[in-house]
């Protein structure tokens, strides 16, 4: 499976292919799924461009993005878009239309109880569990862990992705889970190169990197995954 992210914490200010509009986002996603994406990935954002939680604006989101294409789409719940443990909970509980599946990043305070609201909301949970965090020994502690039906591993390098990996393998609530493995910037394409190779599922777009594997500019999301795609081909 191979999921675009489209935005993620970057604007247009870092490249112009960046959307932050449900409208740009829509087209987007069309264009990443045309190229080859399984499922998308957004951070919801506010007319100025912050992310946000909003019901409101989420609706507005995911209704647009699923007019375009009839794939998966989730968001992130990360504290970005929303600083407040309390309130970042709330702004889940009232969501009026909800994603297929949300990213708890499990290192934030708070994470447990908003995955367990997401999960008595029918939301599938993609646990976030960052290689340089305390994410996932919290998560293998939790009693949460055998209800998450997805892990996401994000690592710096291959030695730190090969590390976590292997301890998730150890639990017995980790082992069966489906595992994404993704890399941002540098660690972007290696990482791909390497769930690819381990037969994991993998992730790209805008939110991870703004190169193609030569290093030049991806200019949006389509090439990104068709890159991806590519590359996949060629290992």
């Amino acid at each position: 499976m191979l999921q675009v992210c489209l935005n993620g914490g970057r604007g247009p200010g870092d490249a112009a292919g960046v959307p932050v509009s449900p409208v740009a986002m829509a087209e987007a996603a069309a264009a990443a799924v045309a190229a080859g994406a399984d499922e998308v990935h957004v951070r919801p954002r506010t007319p100025c461009g912050s992310g946000t939680l909003s019901p409101r604006v989420l609706a507005e989101t995911l209704t647009a993005i699923r007019a375009a294409v009839s794939v998966p789409v989730g968001v992130t719940t990360d504290a970005r878009s929303e600083p407040d443990p309390v309130r970042r909970l709330a702004r889940v509980r009232s969501w009026t239309v909800l994603p297929d599946h949300a990213a708890v990043h499990w290192h934030e305070p708070g994470a447990e109880a908003l995955a367990s609201a997401l999960l008595d909301r029918g939301v599938a949970v993609e646990a976030v569990l960052r290689a340089d965090s305390d994410g996932p020994a919290r998560f293998l502690r939790s009693p949460l862990a055998g209800y998450v039906p997805r892990l996401r591993v994000e690592a710096a390098s291959a030695g730190e992705a090969h590390a976590l990996l292997a301890a998730l393998a150890r639990s017995p609530h980790a082992c069966a889970r489906p595992v994404l493995l993704h890399g941002r910037d540098a660690a972007a394409w290696p990482l791909l190169r390497l769930a690819r190779r381990l037969g994991l599922s993998a992730r790209i777009g805008l939110a991870d990197t703004l190169l193609l594997p030569d290093g030049s500019p991806a200019g949006d999301n389509a090439r990104l995954v068709a890159a991806a795609l590519a590359t996949t081909v060629a290992a």
